[in-house]
C-alpha cells in the first residue's frame, strides 16, 4: 500500500509502501517514553521504498537494553516522532509512525509487541465516558 504523511507542522514529508497487515501496537517502556503515551503505532515501509520529499528529520540514537541501536527520527521544530531504523546504509527498514501516515484510518495494528510492559489501565479505556471534542 502506498501511503503519504508529514509531521504535524509540515516541515517533514514523506512516501513509502506499507504491508498494511504488518501494523505493530509496541508497549515497551522506550516507546511510551519517546512518544509520551501508553503505546507506539508503527509499519515497517518496504526496503527502500520509505523516502523523504520535504525537510530533514533530527536523529536520536537509542540504546536499547540489548545493546541494539536504534535511530529515531522527529521533526525538530514540532517534535512529531516520523520513523526509527537501524543505523548503516541503505536500504534500511524504517518502521514509520502511524500517527504521521495520512491513510493512517485505513492501518488497522494486527499484533501488539512488548505487552507485559503494557499500562495496566489499557483496557478499561473503552468503558470511559467519551466525547467528540474537548469542552
Amino acid at each position: 500500500m502506498h501511503v503519504t504523511g508529514a509531521c504535524h507542522c509540515g516541515a517533514i514529508r514523506y512516501e513509502a509502501e506499507v504491508d498494511p497487515n504488518a501494523v505493530s501496537v509496541c508497549h515497551c517502556s522506550d516507546c511510551q517514553v519517546l512518544t509520551g503515551c501508553a503505546f507506539r503505532v508503527s509499519v515497517a515501509a518496504e526496503a527502500g521504498s520509505f523516502r523523504l520529499r520535504a525537510g530533514t528529520p533530527r536523529i536520536y540514537e537509542k540504546t536499547a537494553d540489548s545493546g541494539r541501536v536504534r535511530e529515531q527520527a522527529f521533526c525538530e521544530n514540532c517534535g512529531s516522532p516520523i520513523y526509527a531504523t537501524s543505523p548503516g546504509p541503505e536500504p534500511r527498514i524504517y518502521n514509520v509512525r502511524v500517527g504521521t501516515i495520512t491513510e493512517r484510518q485505513q492501518l488497522h495494528p494486527s499484533r501488539q509487541i512488548w505487552y507485559r510492559s503494557r499500562l495496566v489501565w489499557l483496557p478499561e479505556i473503552a468503558a470511559q465516558p467519551a466525547v467528540d471534542q474537548d469542552r
